[in-house]
């Protein structure tokens, strides 16, 4: 199977609430992260809501948004 291209929209007259959108996630210059596929990093630079450079110590690289696999620490 394979994952829809957008996602389902809810329909006013729906007995179902509408789903709650996740807060987008904000980084600052500085911050610890860690990511899921790439380890622990520091920010070293962000693109408002864009992507955020992140050094990983043996790469820096860009994590475009919404950020899904980061977190920070």
């Amino acid at each position: 199977m394979t994952k829809p291209a957008a996602p389902k929209r809810h329909l006013p007259t729906s007995p179902f609430k509408a789903p709650v959108a996740p807060a987008p996630k904000h980084f600052a210059t500085g911050d610890q992260v860690s990511h899921d596929v790439y380890g622990l990093g520091r920010v070293v630079g962000v693109e408002d809501g864009i992507a955020a450079l992140v050094d990983f110590g043996s790469a820096q690289l860009r994590i475009p948004s919404p950020y899904a696999k980061m977190t920070k620490l």
